[in-house]
């Protein structure tokens, strides 16, 4: 019982702060615990200490001070009223508006990560993992909680579709960024049902490049985005984060030039010149210009050895030969996007973006750039440069030869045809099932299959190690031999989590997005891809809720009302598919067949126009739909409204002291007798009136104003008589 208790149980910790002294000397290792210590107390945390591995300490950190969190709790929601995020003014009393709403568990540790990291200047204590007084502090994580996860899992598997509430369970745990991510998911799930079945349907009937099914699947992409671009909304006000991205918390490495008095609020502001940040960005024309040139000359390399040793090579070893390639790009490919991310990042950093915001999105673009490339150009290789030019270019590989002249028994097994070479019709197919099936499964085992058996073998590796160290002199169980017996299944699961990956939202929505782009792109080739798709993303949604689970530390809440720049990315995918598909129908138009290889038999004339009315209409479907989507109502726009409603009317009470929202209540007027008229008549002639007193004398109530009203239509509106003549 008392294991089954440890095992589940937190000890009531927030976070866990891993502080690691091996590279360190004695005495500036304790220095450094110590003010580390004496940080976090400053700001209200409580901490308790134990041993970690090898030259390291479990810093445990709980809510001390709950006065200090409330208050800490209640700044933040003034804040975000004060930005726009809350419609509402938080109660003045800090407990009324505490207990008014509740707590969730993503708040609480969002704050008390913001208490722990935020800048001193802020009220935080400005802890940085690796930076500077902080090098010592490896990482800052919250526990996993076991319980939920297991039973989160367990539901997950036994459901087809995901609820709202089910994304609200995510966000209350997890955060609005992750939420995010499992809605966008989830939407688009639901949403490949309709492109599954008619690309089935297509396959069946129609066939590959079919025009309906390009026109089909351009409105299904289109209509798709404006969707989700309400349903961002929706859950923004749902959520409470609507408008959350005006809060924008400032980089550390942030480096100013200039500080200049606000005109508005008074206050210093750090400045850095708009127009040289400028300048800076455009570096990025002559990254995005090597980085396409060398992954496109690295991949249009292997795809010319590819060609070469599948079509043009006909000696011994061919059907191990073609494979050559694949593992060139399969080493190759990895290490030089790695390189060309780093170079990115030092790009972005030179470009001095004063907000963490800013910095992600701006990041996340080039990162964009980089996956496009590795991702479709093969396809695109293949689909506008083989198959229409394939009897210019083959000749020519035979510069390729060097790859299999040692198997080749004669050169004219080296030697490309110079006339007659008959390009492979199926091979465009092929690539678009291998990126859009066997890259999927393959991505799912690295993902997901791959990093279990690291980890148990890791774990298994530690065991035989500390084995063998406690035979030669019990030096093996000196990470552990202080732990208490209560404690023990406890701490050994907090190591365990701490030697865990840190989960990055942002790479599972790389892998939406560049699957979206091969929908978007090429499906029109393979009209079965959505198939593959929503069978891949049902698998999906349950592997990252089990990655985040077991495989990865839990994630710090982190708040957004959007997917971010990955937004524009899926745009613009729409957009270009509307042109790639439209371009595709038309080469391939020929029983699927496509040019024979020669240029010749493609009409350019006819190829520009197909692209141009294909662009055409998709400007004009994306206004149309973007139009009916707006005016369609919907429960996020509903409970916006009704809190604007509460506040104003709210507003107008207290400023007014009654419901002025509410109809006056009527009331009675005095009798008009002779008495009170010979009255009126005196208290006119003791002061001198005018004609507007008089005006306003004659008809004293409302009641005499109805009667004088009817009075006047008894005389002049036509007898029913009269009227019926």
């Amino acid at each position: 019982m008392a294991h089954h208790s440890a095992l589940h149980s937190n000890f009531n910790v927030d976070y866990v702060i891993i502080y690691r002294f091996a590279d360190t000397y004695n005495v500036e290792a304790r220095n450094g615990f110590t003010s580390l210590m004496q940080a976090l107390a400053r700001v209200g945390l409580a901490t308790e200490v134990r041993n970690g591995d090898s030259c390291s300490l479990l810093v445990f950190v709980k809510v001390g001070s709950e006065k200090r969190f409330a208050q800490e709790v209640y700044r933040s929601r003034v804040k975000d009223w004060l930005h726009g995020v809350r419609a509402a003014e938080p109660a003045r009393e800090t407990q009324d508006a505490l207990s008014g709403e509740s707590l969730t568990e993503a708040e609480r540790f969002r704050i008390i990560h913001h208490l722990i990291t935020s800048p001193r200047d802020e009220g935080g204590a400005g802890i940085v993992p690796k930076e500077g007084q902080w090098k010592n502090v490896e990482s800052i994580f919250p526990l996993h909680d076991h319980t939920f996860n297991k039973d989160w899992i367990k539901k997950w598997t036994t459901m087809t579709f995901l609820k709202v509430e089910d994304l609200d369970q995510i966000r209350d745990r997890f955060g609005e960024k992750v939420a995010y991510y499992f809605a966008f998911t989830q939407s688009y799930f639901q949403f490949l049902i309709f492109p599954a079945a008619f690309g089935f349907a297509s396959w069946v009937i129609l066939g590959s490049f079919s025009p309906a099914y390009a026109l089909v699947n351009g409105l299904w992409c289109v209509t798709f985005i404006e969707y989700w671009k309400r349903q961002e909304i929706d859950l923004g006000v749902r959520w409470g984060v609507k408008g959350v991205a005006s809060i924008q918390q400032k980089r550390r490495d942030f480096k100013h030039e200039k500080e200049v008095r606000d005109p508005v609020t008074g206050e210093t502001v750090q400045i850095f010149p708009a127009t040289k940040r400028l300048g800076r960005q455009l570096l990025q024309v002559p990254f995005a210009f090597l980085a396409a040139l060398a992954l496109g000359t690295l991949i249009a390399t292997c795809f010319g050895i590819e060609i070469f040793l599948s079509e043009v090579y006909n000696g011994p070893g061919q059907s191990l030969l073609v494979f050559l390639p694949t593992g060139i790009l399969t080493m190759s490919v990895p290490t030089l996007t790695t390189l060309l991310t780093g170079v990115a990042t030092r790009l972005n950093d030179y470009e001095n973006w004063e907000t963490s915001e800013q910095y992600e999105s701006a990041l996340t673009r080039k990162i964009f750039v980089l996956n496009f490339i590795t991702s479709y150009l093969p396809i695109f290789l293949t689909a506008f440069v083989y198959v229409p030019f394939g009897s210019l270019v083959v000749p020519y590989l035979d510069i390729f030869n060097l790859t299999a002249r040692p198997f080749a028994e004669n050169e004219t097994q080296l030697q490309a045809p110079q006339t007659g070479f008959v390009i492979n019709p199926s091979r465009l197919k092929k690539q678009v099932i291998y990126f859009t099936v066997t890259a999927q499964i393959v991505n799912f085992a690295l993902e997901t299959i791959v990093p279990v058996v690291k980890r148990r073998a890791f774990s298994k590796y530690q065991e035989v190690k500390s084995e063998r160290a406690a035979k030669k002199g019990g030096a093996g169980s000196g990470v552990t031999i202080d732990d208490l017996p209560e404690e023990a299944e406890f701490l050994k699961r907090v190591r365990q989590e701490a030697e865990l990956d840190v989960y990055d939202v942002a790479t599972d929505l790389r892998e939406m997005v560049v699957q979206y782009g091969y929908l978007s792109l090429f499906s029109v080739v393979w009209p079965l891809a959505p198939v593959s798709f929503i069978i891949n993303n049902w698998i999906e949604l349950r592997s990252d809720a089990v990655k985040i689970c077991v495989e990865m530390q839990r994630p710090t809440p982190l708040r957004a009302d959007s997917i971010g720049p990955w937004l524009d990315s899926l745009s613009f995918l729409t957009w270009l598919g509307s042109i790639t598909a439209a371009a595709l129908a038309y080469l391939f138009s020929n029983d699927g067949m496509g040019p024979d290889g020669t240029p010749a038999s493609i009409q350019g004339w006819a190829l520009l126009l197909t692209i141009f009315f294909s662009e055409h209409v998709y400007f004009l479907v994306r206004w149309g739909v973007g139009l009916a989507v707006s005016k369609i109502d919907s429960p996020g726009m509903e409970k916006e409204r009704a809190e604007r409603f509460m506040v104003r009317k709210r507003y107008l009470q207290d400023a007014l002291g009654q419901d002025v929202m509410d109809p006056p209540s009527s009331f009675t007027e005095e009798k008009i007798t002779r008495a009170s008229l010979e009255e009126d008549a005196r208290q006119s002639s003791l002061r001198t009136t005018s004609p507007q007193d008089h005006f306003w004398s004659r008809q004293r109530s409302w009641e005499e104003s109805a009667k004088v009203g009817a009075n006047l239509i008894e005389k002049m509106a036509p007898k029913e008589g009269k009227k019926e003549q």
